[in-house]
């Protein structure tokens, strides 16, 4: 065997051969945490040598990776080169963009919805101190309260901060509506897009939205880092209090800054960690060989097959069963679910529980593996598996 792929096998055999997870287990947790492809170890590697023979001249590569990868993630959101900067983690980035801001009576209103990952009210009740004052949409469901969300986006809205699809039930958001009624009124909208970003089409220039977040280690198949997109007219009166001397416009000369990078580096920190960019690379590189619309085709195929056995086996479904509605993820409400989802991952079925059991296939996922993976939680939920 030479490593060279079988003429014969289909597109997706020869793409999960790229991902050794598959082999070990029904990995069905993509929205929690993504298959990494085996081309990272190849990565690891080359960073250990590098690390052993140590020479400075390795951070011009480096530097070259990450911008090869903060490219690479533009073009696949449909921005512009230079509108995206990474760091460690969404939180990170999300409070650089927040210190851009003077929260000033009478438009210092952050609109946001109950329906958040806890990084966002978090963030923005810290900002309360500088004069922020948070404003929560209730949607008494899984599903955004648009209607409620925009009633509160009004002239004295500063910034609009909603997620693309809610991470507790797959609910998705209509974008362009919000962008369009935030923009009448004067407000900016940043959105969470790291439950989308990777499994949904996301054209950031087409939808005229403002800021941007997502990550790697979900849907995009890496790991460690997280990414900040912001609409370029924007950049020039952007300054992050909270910033570091990377986001300098002489930053790569060692020499004192004298004013802030031209581009969305600006939203950058410290020195980086290379690894987590060089490591995510090869998940974006084969993500982007197959396209985003084939892979929310194929994702839409595959929660159709979820919501058909749940409702056959008489399961409860949370997540929004119209396809333009649905995320990459079914929630079902099963009782005693946590216990449930140990249950299946005895059977070597991953999947995971965030107060519902949430199933998330990704491209490189087979229909047969949604039955086995449904049979067995009808087995499980029946107690036959105790």
């Amino acid at each position: 065997m030479n490593g060279t792929p079988d003429p014969c096998a289909t597109p997706q055999a020869v793409l999960r051969e790229q991902f050794p997870l598959l082999s070990t287990c029904i990995y069905l947790n993509n929205n929690s945490t993504g298959a990494v492809p085996k081309g990272a170890e190849h990565v690891l590697t080359q960073y250990w040598e590098t690390l052993r023979t140590w020479r400075d001249g390795v951070w011009d590569a480096w530097h070259d990776g990450i911008q090869k990868y903060t490219d690479g993630l533009a073009a696949f959101i449909e921005a512009e080169p230079g509108s995206v900067a990474i760091d460690a983690n969404l939180s990170t980035l999300l409070a650089r963009v927040a210190s851009c801001f003077d929260y000033q009576a009478p438009r210092n209103r952050v609109v946001t919805t109950d329906l958040e990952f806890p990084t966002i009210p978090f963030i923005w009740n810290a900002f309360r101190r500088y004069g922020a004052v948070l404003d929560v949409a209730g949607s008494g469901g899984p599903r955004i309260d648009e209607e409620e969300l925009l009633r509160r986006i009004d002239e004295q809205t500063l910034l609009v901060c909603v997620s693309h699809a809610s991470y507790s039930s797959g609910a998705t958001i209509d974008l362009g509506r919000v962008v369009k009624h935030a923009h009448s009124v004067g407000a900016l909208v940043i959105v969470d897009a790291f439950q989308s970003v990777g499994i949904m089409p996301l054209d950031v220039t087409t939808l005229g939205v403002d800021f941007v977040l997502g990550g790697a280690h979900k849907w995009m198949c890496g790991v460690g880092n997280a990414f900040l997109y912001v609409r370029p007219d924007l950049l020039p009166g952007l300054e992050p209090a909270a910033t570091g001397w990377q986001a300098g416009d002489r930053a790569l000369t060692f020499q004192p800054s004298t004013g802030w990078a031209p581009d969305a580096r600006r939203f950058t920190g410290g020195t980086p960690f290379p690894l987590t960019s060089l490591i995510s690379q090869i998940g974006l590189d084969l993500l982007s060989g197959v396209g985003i619309e084939a892979i929310r085709a194929h994702s839409l195929v595959c929660t159709e097959r979820i919501l058909r056995r749940a409702e056959a086996a008489g399961i409860s479904v949370v997540s929004p069963v119209e396809p333009y509605r649905r995320g990459g993820v079914v929630c079902l409400d099963i009782p005693d679910g946590e216990a449930v989802k140990q249950r299946l991952a005895q059977r070597d079925m991953i999947c995971s529980w965030r107060r519902y059991l949430r199933i998330g296939p990704h491209i490189y996922n087979t229909l047969d593996e949604i039955d086995e993976f449904m049979d067995a939680l009808e087995d499980v939920s029946r107690g036959a598996g105790r």
